[in-house]
């Protein structure tokens, strides 16, 4: 892989498995050092194993994203290890079970949004705030196709994420002046936890190959190119906008 990244500094939430961890490796790869938050400090370890290996530096930091009271100490250990920001994914967020939104609890739902919502809001923020001083940045806010075709079941987690998408505009169009960039990634069906946990459902994960275009399920692997490109000054001139990569979802 090519050295797009080289010099920069990626903070991946989220960063310890499934896509966020793809996406870590793939712009270490890239030449990007690396911040791994997620809420168990052992699984960020893991994958800061597997980026030393590659040759980059990298932190480990344990963070829950749905407490707000965490993500300043976050960025505050990203610019005592490194010194700068250069790129944030705001990748962590939590799916439920499938469930109607009749059976749907008002706990369930400020869980959900504390996560998906309120956390990324709040770390961007702070985020963009030091990137601006530092001569800008680049936020990626990780959604999901469902914003765009939401499903039964899946009410409150799509819209979740369809607030992200909202706020992404705005952020793009707020923090633009400042030199900082933001886009949506925002991905169909890939081999995740969240897509095994959802094997229970009988008929579910045929009726996830059958639903796009190439019949398949994607692995993690496969989310690093389009990330890779909104990081990269390959996407410059790009920002309050969205890549869906979803292999071609069926009306």
């Amino acid at each position: 892989m090519s050295q797009e990244l080289e010099g920069k500094v990626a903070l991946v939430t989220g960063g310890s498995r499934g896509l966020g961890r793809a996406i870590a490796l793939g712009f270490a790869q890239a030449g990007a050092d690396l911040v791994i938050a997620s809420r168990k400090l052992p699984a960020c370890e893991g994958v800061a194993k597997e980026i030393e290996a590659l040759g980059r530096k990298v932190l480990a930091r344990a963070c829950h994203v749905g407490r707000l009271e965490e993500l300043e100490p976050l960025l505050d250990a990203t610019y005592e290890r490194f010194g700068r920001l250069d790129i944030l994914v705001n990748n962590a967020g939590i799916n439920p079970a499938a469930l109607p939104l009749t059976e749907a609890t008002s706990e369930l739902f400020d869980k959900l949004y504390a996560v998906n919502v309120k956390g990324p809001l709040f770390l961007a923020s702070g985020a963009a705030r030091r990137m601006a001083g530092g001569g800008g940045g680049v936020i990626i806010n990780v959604i999901t196709q469902g914003v765009f075709k939401p499903g039964p079941n899946l009410g409150i987690y799509c819209s979740s994420k369809a607030a992200l998408l909202n706020l992404t505009n705005v952020m793009a169009q707020e923090w633009g002046p400042l030199g900082v960039r933001v886009n949506a990634l925002a991905p169909g069906p890939f081999m995740t936890d969240m897509m095994r946990n959802a094997e229970q459902i009988p008929g579910f994960v045929e009726q996830i190959r059958n639903s796009n275009v190439m019949k398949r399920i994607a692995e993690p692997s496969e989310i690093v190119g389009s990330a890779l490109f909104l990081a990269s000054e390959a996407s410059g001139f790009m920002t309050g906008q969205t890549v869906v990569v979803d292999g071609g979802i069926l009306p």
